[in-house]
């Protein structure tokens, strides 16, 4: 693990509001914004179009990168974007603006009064990830501009990465502003597939006017979908929408617009996931504020666009931890609520190489009915199990239901006190303004205490684990403790996990498994997920015969963060294959869904040399895809051969080549 931090320094435009107090009146004034790029790029500033006020003018800016490219335009006053990937439409022309509270619209009717451009390119280290160093390289154009009715003035910036593209807006002066709606579009060419997912559905590939109404009346409810959202394009192309740096401002969803089959539009959540809490169709921010990112990573083919993930990190807010050495990713294994089981759960965790155990729901009581997380059970003497395992080098992490969370500060103190490592939040109801403020804050909070923290259930990642590294994980996805197809999770690398890191638990070795062991084997490399629970639902006493359980050493080995990662192959909802590289040595891991397929991937991202290929494959299937046995081979290969990784149906292949 790299534990130097996130070194590049913030850019003055990588700020947000503070939250105000409720207003529907929108007040806007004084100094405009100084949002502008770092000093290790270059910017220009042009000068205001002063008493521009032709009817019919037509303009447009365009930032571009690597055969990427995003523009902002202007036609009878109406704002607009569209974005390129190597000369090919990902995103036709589309509207951009804000609804405010007083049903001001802004991006209807304006005019620009200023301009910035320029490129900008830093390297940095994060603290932990899919590689070792990241670089940020964009061209970014920025429009200020004034709304022609109301005189209200607010600015956009759009940044081209080779990797996709981002927008945002800017509201410029000084004040408040109560936004209600954000106008933001999405359209997409003709032939585009879109797959949607909502709260913890399976994703539904769809035409992107055909998005499934969902929720209920306690719900957001309409044709709407969750972020990150996939869209599959003609010709190969695949692009994710993001979102990033959402700070004071509610999460963002996408939905189907009625008579427009390849439209989504953006929406602003006004309830929370779940439903409780009160209803916020309206939020109020402090200005200068900027919104979230809006990102679209793009990929030329499939693979392309899983390795372009950091994208959703280099628009999120820099590292704010002055020292973030004692965060340490690592596997987990889940105990059951008794102090034997969490003392044999630190012996299982030293025998295989994991470095925590976790208490999970249940052990302060029934979690829907027991606000109190202070005291634990009966059954389980809590400083004995943290006492011992700190002996043993492992780390403690405890389960907390939401309800239990009303003195987040207090309780985390007090955690810390016991000598907790980390905890892993149930039940979180993100969505509006007020949530994402809790959620933010509750990251802060156990960074104070210098503790991991776990955000479960409907939760959507904004690379805010780059602002904070503490907030380690989050769930926001059909988890495989529901055992989904194979499709499902071979869905899930150029969709859910493309938005940040994704806890998945692994269920090796369990009957009620639609996929090979071999399958759950390579989800440990194939998915980005730095606190990994292993051996879900089980017991150490399964494994107590070694022998009947081939696919151990490899997860004694497996890192959860990585030097550098290489996708080699991939196709949404048929198979996918990735390496990624932790010191000198190469984990490999391939899935397919339920059709059995060879894979031919060429070594060559090996180094000079020769290395041991320890190959863990599908034996002959079974009756079923649990049965299928899980075969292990090696030899000896290096950068010029080519690895042919047969899988059987729900299969998969994990290897580890060690240099020899």
């Amino acid at each position: 693990m790299r534990a130097s931090g996130d070194r590049e320094e913030p850019t003055a435009d990588r700020t947000a509001g503070h939250l105000a107090p409720a207003s529907r009146r929108v007040v806007l004034k004084g100094a405009a914004v100084t949002a502008g790029l770092a000093a290790t790029g270059t910017a220009t500033t042009r000068p205001a179009y002063a008493g521009d006020d032709r009817p019919g003018r037509h303009e447009s800016v365009t930032a571009r990168m690597g055969g990427t490219s995003v523009t902002l335009s202007l036609a009878d006053g109406a704002l607009r974007w569209s974005a390129r990937r190597n000369g090919r439409t990902v995103i036709d022309t589309s509207a951009l603006g804000l609804r405010l509270g007083d049903g001001t619209v802004l991006g209807a009717d304006v005019r620009v009064i200023g301009e910035r451009y320029g490129t900008h390119r830093t390297t940095w280290t994060p603290v932990y990830g899919r590689n070792a160093t990241v670089t940020d390289h964009y061209q970014e154009q920025r429009w200020d501009l004034v709304d022609r009715a109301s005189g209200i003035r607010f600015g956009v910036q759009a940044r081209a990465y080779k990797t996709g593209v981002a927008l945002r807006y800017l509201l410029l002066d000084e004040g408040t502003a109560t936004v209600a709606d954000e106008l933001t579009t999405f359209v997409f060419p003709d032939g585009t597939t879109v797959y949607s997912a909502r709260d913890e559905n399976a994703y539904e590939p769809v035409a992107p006017g055909s998005v499934p109404v969902t929720g209920t009346a306690g719900t957001d409810n309409g044709p709407l979908t969750d972020l990150p959202l996939t869209a599959t394009l003609t010709g190969g192309l695949i692009a994710c929408v993001c979102e990033s740096a959402r700070v004071d401002y509610p999460r963002l969803m996408l939905g189907s617009v009625a008579g427009e089959p390849n439209t989504l539009a953006a929406f602003l959540m006004e309830h929370t996931a779940r439903g409780t809490g009160p209803v916020e169709t309206t939020s109020t921010v402090t200005t200068p504020f900027a919104t979230p990112w809006r990102a679209v990573v793009m990929g030329a083919g499939h693979a392309e666009l899983v390795d372009n993930a950091e994208l959703v990190l280099n628009l999120a807010p820099p590292n704010a931890l002055p020292d973030p050495s004692w965060i340490k990713p690592g596997k987990v294994f889940r105990c059951d609520l008794s102090t034997a089981a969490g003392l044999q759960g630190v012996d299982f965790a030293v025998a295989r190489g994991l470095q925590y155990i976790e208490y999970d729901a249940g052990w302060y009581g029934p979690e829907f009915t027991t606000p109190d997380a202070t005291r634990p059970i009966a059954a389980i003497d809590l400083p004995s199990v943290i006492s011992y395992a700190t002996s043993k080098g492992i780390g403690v992490f405890l389960y907390v239901n939401r309800l239990a969370l009303t003195d987040a500060d207090f309780l985390f103190g007090l955690y810390k006190s016991w000598g907790v490592r980390g905890i892993k939040l149930g039940f979180i109801n993100d969505g509006t303004q007020t949530m994402t403020n809790q959620i933010t804050d509750w990251a802060r909070t156990a960074a104070k205490y210098r503790l991991l923290i776990d955000m479960h259930d409907d939760v959507r990642p904004f690379g805010y684990e780059r602002t904070y590294p503490n907030w380690i994980s989050l769930e926001g996805v059909r988890g495989n403790e529901q055992f989904p197809t194979a499709t499902h999770n071979v869905t899930l690398p150029f969709a859910r996990n493309i938005g940040g890191p994704m806890d998945y638990t692994i269920c090796y070795g369990q009957s009620r498994d639609k996929t090979t062991n071999a399958h759950q084997m390579a989800m440990a490399v194939v998915y980005y997920q730095p606190l990994n629970f292993l051996f879900w639902y089980d017991k150490p006493s399964k494994y107590g015969n070694p022998a009947s359980w081939p696919g151990l050493p490899w997860f004694n080995a497996v890192p959860v963060t990585w030097d550098e990662s290489r996708t080699l192959a991939g196709a949404i909802g048929e198979y996918i294959a990735v390496a990624r590289r932790g010191g000198s040595t190469w984990y490999l891991g391939a899935m397919t869904n339920e059709s059995s397929r060879t894979l031919s991937l060429p070594l060559s991202f090996l180094g000079s040399g020769t290395y041991t290929a320890t190959v863990y494959a599908d034996g002959t299937p079974g009756s079923s895809p649990f049965r299928t046995p899980v075969v292990v081979g090696t030899r000896t290969v290096t950068a010029a051969d080519t690895l042919d990784a047969a899988m059987a149906p729900a299969g998969g292949q994990a290897v580890v080549l060690t240099p020899s």
